[in-house]
């Protein structure tokens, strides 16, 4: 790959509106002024140049020149076409990465130039000791996040660097498309055959001590950075998300409650180009805060690095997995929150009952306020609806008619509603532990 600002000579129409080295992105489209994205990391801006508008034809006549000089620069390993489909051609012209789209694909001529506009080391950063020894052991599942430019790929170049040059390691890429800008001895795979399972497979022959995984995105990329993690491979993914929770939430159901850990131990947040947050996971096997310790069960700790602070806890609870934040501020317990949505939401799935209200009375017992009507369903015949569960969820569980809820209590409804917002993205479609909760669905037909 091209080092830093070389690439072959371009057209001059094109060369001069990268003429300004603050231009990170130049969209030119049909019809459509020529528009840039400039400035700084910290404080890019979407400018439009004071440039008549591109026709078809000439954009057209700019994309041909480009294959033209990929053509007349074969013998650079830095220039070749990356993607050739109908619609749409992504060629890699040293370290410009140059998208052109046309109809079908798009509804009129576009071409996109994208290029690096920093180039870093690891000592920029000026990180603390700890993190750079963390990332220096090649027996670690790290993933890079932020949103789309804020930074997170010059900062994995700058990782890939540091391990090749200052440790020693020998580091592959897997990149779709390959414009990662590493040191030469740093090989960078493509999907073999469009398929970057296959060059995983590849990957576990040649070696390597590190790998730098960019752009893991769809479901099936993280099954793949799993599977190359546990095989015992270094690995570094970059990927999109707003937070670094966000990024560890997304492994759920992808990977099962107690191999998450192993999988990804550290997150780093990249926001305008500075590391924003750090996050280490580890496993436990305990009670999650704010239940009894007879309720123990695999727990991944979320923490912070290097302060240690936890921030959240992931643990199976009933048929999910779910993510719950740790609150050390004294209110109840984000456990106990939980375990009463919880409660609401299978009881009204189970029977179809309206729960207006669920009362944690301690750890280990709650109240659930529910239409007069419905105490019979819920409770069961001889109270075994009761018994399924108090089982499930380790409570002892009371039912009581809406009529004795306490007065000035707030009502189910508005929890509800937080509850789907807030938790329901941060459970797996795969539970670790395989409860039999979602059998009791046919409780609510039987009568008193």
């Amino acid at each position: 790959m091209a080092t830093f600002g070389d690439h072959p000579p371009l057209p001059d129409s094109l060369e001069s509106l990268l003429s300004d080295e603050t231009v990170s992105t130049l969209f030119l489209k049909a019809d459509c002024p020529p528009r840039v994205k400039a400035g700084h990391i910290t404080e890019l801006r979407l400018e439009e140049l004071e440039l008549p508008a591109w026709d078809k034809p000439t954009l057209e006549s700019l994309a041909e020149e480009l294959v033209l000089t990929i053509d007349q620069h074969s013998h650079r390993s830095d220039c070749f076409v990356e993607i050739e489909r109908e619609g749409c051609r992504i060629v890699q012209a040293g370290d410009l990465r140059i998208t052109c789209a046309w109809p079908p694909f798009s509804e009129a001529w576009e071409i996109t130039v994208v290029r690096p506009v920093a180039h870093l080391s690891l000592s920029d950063y000026e990180l603390d000791p700890r993190l750079i020894k963390r990332l220096s052991d090649h027996h670690r599942g790290v993933f890079v996040v932020g949103k789309p430019g804020s930074g997170k790929t010059t900062f994995a170049q700058a990782i890939a660097a540091y391990l090749d040059e200052e440790i020693g390691a020998m580091v592959k890429t897997m990149e779709a498309p390959r414009d990662l800008q590493v040191p030469q001895r740093v090989t960078q795979y493509a999907p073999l055959e469009g398929n970057l399972e296959k060059t995983a497979e590849v990957i576990f022959l040649v070696r390597p001590d590190f790998v730098i995984f960019d752009e893991v995105r769809r479901a099936r990329d993280f099954e793949i950075f799993a599977d190359v993690r546990l095989a015992g491979v270094g690995l570094l993914g970059v990927t999109h998300a707003n937070s670094a929770l966000e990024a560890v939430q997304r492994l759920i159901g992808k990977v099962e409650l107690g191999m998450i850990s192993q999988v990804l131990d550290t997150v780093i947040h990249i926001e305008k180009g500075q590391i924003s947050q750090v996050l280490e996971l580890k496993m436990v096997v305990r009670a999650p805060s704010g239940m009894e310790s007879d309720l123990s069960r695999p727990v991944i700790e979320v923490r912070t690095f290097p302060s240690n602070k936890m921030t959240h806890e992931i643990f199976s609870f009933g048929e999910q997995i779910v993510v719950v934040p740790v609150d050390g501020s004294g209110s109840q317990s984000p456990a106990k929150k939980l375990a009463a949505a919880e409660l609401a939401r299978r009881i009204q799935r189970w029977t179809g009952a309206r729960v207006h209200h669920v009362e944690m009375a301690s750890d280990t017992a709650a109240t659930i306020f529910v239409d007069e009507s419905a105490i019979g369903s819920i409770v069961g015949q001889g109270g075994s609806g009761v018994r399924s569960m108090e089982e499930e969820f380790g409570l002892k569980i009371k039912v009581k008619g809406a009529s004795e809820m306490p007065r000035g209590t707030k009502k189910i409804g508005s929890q509800a509603q937080e509850w789907d917002v807030q938790t329901e993205r941060s459970m797996g479609g795969r539970s670790w532990e395989h409860g039999g909760g979602g059998r009791r669905g046919k409780k609510g037909k039987r009568r008193r």
